[in-house]
């Protein structure tokens, strides 16, 4: 992967991480503004729901951040693009669809046939 691939791709991430942390901005903005002690039980249950699924998409998205985090390092480290199994280069149009990918396609499908046959 030459320079200018590794520096498209660092361009997306951080696009992407910019995006995710005005997420996590807005969400505490919401919460905070929308925070009520309703005197009606369903609507504060309502509330409480709403909350909590947006604190779990939240933390779905930190956890998503550290390994955009991750990526980016592995790129400034010029170890960016290799598979972490095998070695092999993992290709452009896996990175271009899966940017944190840090497996090639065929690691990739043999982990997720062990994950099945261990959960079966």
């Amino acid at each position: 992967m030459n320079e200018k691939q590794r520096d498209h791709f660092k361009q997306i991430l951080l696009d992407w991480r910019n995006q995710l942390m005005q997420e996590v901005d807005r969400t505490v903005h919401h919460m905070q503004d929308d925070a009520a002690n309703y005197p009606d039980p369903a609507d504060r249950a309502t509330q409480e729901e709403e909350f909590s699924l947006e604190l779990r998409t939240r933390d779905r998205e930190r956890k998503l951040i550290k390994k955009i985090d991750s990526t980016i390092e592995a790129i400034a480290q010029d170890d960016y693009g290799f598979c972490e199994s095998c070695g092999i280069e993992i290709g452009i149009r896996r990175l271009e669809a899966r940017p944190t990918a840090n497996k090639c396609i065929d690691c990739k499908t043999l982990d997720e046939i062990k994950e099945k046959q261990l959960g079966n």
